[in-house]
């Protein structure tokens, strides 16, 4: 088809250009001063990853210049939310460098709002920062760009590669450029990625008109796992999913107002049911909701049994806080910096939040490793601190060998966000350097005919698409293959129904699950038929 075969070599490929990838561009160039560095990105790193359209809080911050929270804290914090289910050293060796990292962003520009009367960071709530945050990843990306060598923007990775001579060892990667097409080989001594976590594996409650609105980013398709489980890396929490309370339709965050606006919730009838369920969540999980902040799923838990008691809607009272000119900009800024869908929503809703109160509801699944759950790769933790069966060698280092991730893709690590993901992916870049250096010249070998395979692995949707084309009917129904779209909703359907989506309140059972297994069986036989007429659905099917 008149596509060219391209390939980089290098000493350190980072696949995936959001906060953890930028951050571990940034570090190994700080450590390995004369490797070669590649970054590789299927968007453009200048607005890419989650935070993309920005930021109104930088949400993992001690603030151990003026003593206001430690290490320590942090680590019981996020053990507590999680319910005992974290990695300890790894949650703790984020917390003892994020600061860092903060610090580097407000040198490079980012405006970080002060207390008036402190001269401190103006806290949204304990761990939280307030940012002006529109041009928050373009200052991580120029950082990134600096860094590295080369940065290859529009490239969709699609399979890791692994080395032909030792087994468990990486080999570098493989992508296709989405603009014109160009198969790429990135063969590197050592492998970090930064991909994104998944959404739209759940169907999302804005369906449609408003169909494409999600919570987290949209264009996190779980390649941090798409990649990483080929490999045969262990994997940690991948059952962990994530659900969010977030402003009904618009998915906007609740943090500024519950935190920073000390607004609060009630049922239909104005009654506060968190400190209503208390007793029968107490007799469910013991000490755990004495914790606070209250664990977030069991907050979740107290907003369905409501709900689906019949004392729904749940209402944010944004009105009975906007009591000054202050007050509002901050409201509406929260949104304008990271959720402009949620201020067009109100919009188009008539909803004054000076007048009225937001409904709340929960979001749809994700499965990620950055926010407040765990899920990802089984890593490495640091030396230093890490029980001895936790560590083995190299920090942030998966089960496979020079196979290295940061943000969504490593798991056990909850409530990094932005800057944690930043500081894991410097983390990783140190570890990876040190990896390369000790290797020496062991160059990884990719095997020839395999890369050939996985070329034509790669572009088979279009040949499907070529082949079948002619007896599509209907606009898209064809019999010889599925569509990415077509597959996406069988996915989310199956997903929704049987893996415990917002349609089942989130539950599921054995039997569910098993049916469910079986229909994804189904699925998988038929995204080998998957027909993809462009590069862009291409990189859809992938």
């Amino acid at each position: 088809m008149g596509r060219r075969t391209k390939f980089v070599d290098s000493d350190i490929l980072i696949v995936g250009g959001g906060f953890g990838g930028c951050g571990a561009a940034y570090e190994s160039r700080f450590w390995g001063r004369d490797l070669k560095i590649v970054l590789v990105e299927k968007a453009n790193v200048e607005r890419s990853g989650a935070v993309a359209q920005g930021l109104s809080a930088i949400n993992c911050y001690m603030g151990m210049q003026w003593n206001e929270n430690q290490p320590e804290d942090f680590v019981r914090y996020a053990r507590g939310d999680l319910m005992g289910l974290v990695r300890e050293d790894l949650v703790y060796d984020i917390a003892r460098h994020v600061d860092s990292s903060v610090h580097k962003f407000e040198e490079w520009g980012l405006p970080i709002i002060k207390n008036p009367q402190t001269g401190r960071y103006l806290r949204e709530g304990k761990w939280q920062i307030m940012i002006h945050g529109e041009s928050y990843k373009p200052i991580a990306a120029e950082a990134a760009r600096k860094s590295a060598n080369e940065v290859y923007n529009r490239i969709m990775v699609t399979h890791l590669v692994m080395d032909s001579a030792k087994p468990n060892r990486i080999a570098g990667a493989v992508g296709f450029d989405v603009r014109n097409g160009d198969f790429y080989v990135f063969r590197a001594k050592a492998v970090i990625v930064g991909a994104g976590g998944a959404s739209h594996i759940y169907r999302p409650r804005s369906v449609g008109e408003g169909m494409g609105r999600t919570w987290y980013a949209p264009w996190s398709t779980a390649s941090a796992y798409g990649l990483i489980i080929p490999t045969g890396a262990t994997m940690t929490q991948m059952e962990n999913k994530i659900v969010l309370t977030r402003f009904k339709d618009g998915y906007g965050p609740v943090g500024a107002w519950f935190l920073l606006l000390k607004s609060h919730a009630t049922n239909a009838a104005g009654e506060f049911y968190e400190k209503d369920r208390y007793p029968e969540i107490k007799a469910r999980v013991g000490h755990y909701v004495d914790i606070q902040p209250m664990p977030t799923c069991l907050r979740n838990h107290a907003m369905l049994e409501e709900i689906k008691a019949g004392k729904g809607p749940i209402y944010m009272h944004t009105q009975k806080v906007l009591d000054t000119k202050e007050k509002e900009e901050i409201g509406w800024e929260d949104f304008l910096d990271m959720t402009i869908g949620q201020a067009v929503v109100w919009a188009a809703q008539n909803i004054d939040p000076k007048e009225t109160p937001s409904e709340l509801i929960t979001s749809e699944p994700y499965v990620m490793g950055s926010h407040a759950t765990c899920s990802g790769a089984w890593a490495s933790g640091p030396e230093d601190c890490a029980p001895a069966d936790y560590q083995w060698g190299y920090n942030r280092m998966t089960t496979v060998q020079g196979l290295f991730g940061a943000g969504d893709t490593i798991g056990g690590s909850a409530h990094k966000f932005s800057a944690g993901s930043f500081t894991e992916g410097r983390l990783a870049g140190k570890a990876a350097v040190r990896y390369v250096m000790d290797m020496k010249s062991d160059m990884p070998r990719v095997d020839d005919d395999h890369i050939t395979r996985l070329r034509e692995q790669v572009f088979k949707p279009m040949e499907n698409y070529r082949v079948g084309r002619n007896e599509i009917v209907a606009g898209t129904v064809a019999p010889g293959y599925i569509n990415p779209l077509q597959g996406l909703q069988r996915l989310e359907k199956i997903m929704d129904e049987y893996v415990g989506g917002v349609s089942m309140f989130y539950v599921t059972n054995e039997a569910l699950l098993n049916r469910g297994l079986e229909l994804l069986q189904m699925l998988t036989e038929d995204f080998e038929n998957i027909g993809a007429e462009d590069l862009h659905q291409l990189q859809r099917a992938w």
